[in-house]
C-alpha cells in the first residue's frame, strides 16, 4: 500500500511528512533537503511476516543517526537497501561507500550513520528490506564488518537477491498470507547468504540457510538460460561447480526437481507468449524455440502434457478472451 505521496499534499507540509512517515516506515532519521521548496517523494511498504519491504522514490536530501537517537529509539533492525536510480553514499561502522542502480547495501539501525542522496539527480529510488535483528541468522560479530558496506561479495545471488525484491515491490504482485511469510523468511536466508558471502564467512551459515540460497541461485540460473535446450541437471551442477548428487539434494528439500522447475519454468512463459495479442503473428514454433524447444513435434508434445491441449488451441482460446 501507498504510506505517503507528496503529490498529495501542498509543497510546505512535504518535508515534514517525509520526516514523520520514514520514522514510523523505517527508523527515526534526522534530515537536510538541499531543496525544501522542491522536495518530493513516495514510500510504498507491504509486510512479509516480520519482513517489511518498502519501495522509495525521494528528491536529493541527506540523513544520519546518532547515538542520541539511537538511544532514545531503537527498533533494532537490519536494513539493506537496493539501489534502483541514482547514486548514494553512506557511513556507518567506519565505512564509506558511494552506490549507484543494483547495488545493495547494508544498514544496522543500532549503530549511527550519515547518508547522502546525488544533489545532481532529480529523484533517486531504492527498496528498502528491513527485519528484526534477532531473526538474522548470523552472530552479530560477522554482520558487523560489512554494516555500511555494498555486498559485492557474491554477484550472482546478489543479482537473485535484487530480482526477488523487485518483483515483490512491483504494485501487482498478488500474495496470500501463507506466502508472505514463506518469502520473508526466504528473503531473510539470502540477505544472510550475501553478508557471509561478502565477509568471506560462509561456514557460518546454518546449513538451510545455505540450502535455501544454494536453490535461489540455481533456480535463476535456470530462468536465465531458459532458453538452451540443453539445460538440464548437468548444466545446473556444473554452472554452480556441484556434484549432481548435491544439486538433487537441494532440490529435493524444497519438495521439487530440477526437471520440475525448468518445465514449469518454460510452460509458463509459453503460455504469457501464446496469449499475448502483441505475438499474434508469431509462429507456434518459434514461441516454443525461445523457451528451450528448438523442435516443434516436442514442444506440442510437452505443451500438450502440461495444459490438456495444443498450443495452438491455447492460443485460439485465449485470443478469444479479447
Amino acid at each position: 500500500m501507498t504510506v505517503l505521496d507528496t503529490t498529495d499534499l501542498p509543497p510546505g507540509d512535504r518535508t515534514e511528512a517525509w520526516v514523520q512517515t520514514t520514522a514510523l516506515a523505517a527508523v527515526t532519521t534526522r534530515f537536510r533537503f538541499p531543496q525544501p521548496e522542491r522536495f518530493g517523494a513516495r514510500i510504498r511498504a507491504m509486510e512479509l511476516g516480520a519482513v517489511q519491504l518498502s519501495t522509495l522514490n525521494y528528491a536529493p536530501l541527506v540523513s544520519y543517526r546518532s547515538a542520541k537517537l539511537i538511544r532514545q529509539a531503537d527498533p533494532e533492525v537490519y536494513q539493506l537497501a537496493l539501489i534502483t536510480s541514482g547514486r548514494q553514499d553512506i557511513e556507518q561502522a567506519g565505512h564509506r561507500t558511494s552506490l549507484g542502480p543494483g547495488e545493495i547495501l547494508l544498514y544496522d539501525s543500532s549503530r549511527p550513520f550519515e547518508a547522502q542522496v546525488d544533489v545532481s539527480q532529480d529523484r533517486s529510488s531504492s527498496v528498502l528490506l528491513q527485519f528484526p535483528r534477532h531473526l538474522m541468522p548470523l552472530p552479530d560479530k560477522v554482520v558487523a564488518p560489512a554494516c555500511g558496506s555494498a555486498l559485492r561479495g557474491s554477484p550472482g545471488l546478489g543479482r537473485v537477491f535484487g530480482q526477488l525484491l523487485t518483483s515483490l515491490a512491483d504494485p501487482g504482485a498478488e500474495l496470500t498470507g501463507n506466502d508472505r511469510v514463506r518469502l520473508g523468511t526466504t528473503l531473510i536466508d539470502l540477505a544472510a547468504a550475501l553478508v557471509a558471502g561478502h565477509v568471506e564467512q560462509t561456514s557460518a551459515l546454518p546449513p538451510e540457510v545455505h540450502g535455501t540460497a544454494l536453490y535461489q541461485q540455481m533456480t535463476g540460473f535456470i530462468v536465465r538460460q531458459l532458453h538452451d535446450p540443453q539445460l538440464g541437471p548437468a548444466a545446473v551442477a556444473e554452472a554452480h561447480c556441484l556434484s549432481l548428487r548435491s544439486v538433487h539434494r537441494v532440490f529435493r528439500a524444497h519438495a521439487t526437481t530440477v526437471s520440475e522447475v525448468i518445465r514449469g519454468e518454460r510452460m509458463s512463459r509459453c503460455r504469457r507468449d501464446l496469449a499475448d495479442p502483441a505475438l499474434a503473428t508469431t509462429p507456434v514454433g518459434a514461441i516454443g524455440a525461445r523457451w528451450g524447444y528448438p523442435r516443434p513435434s516436442d514442444f506440442t508434445r510437452a505443451f500438450r502434457r502440461a495444459t490438456g491441449m495444443t498450443p495452438t488451441a491455447y492460443r485460439v482460446q485465449m485470443q478469444n478472451r479479447f
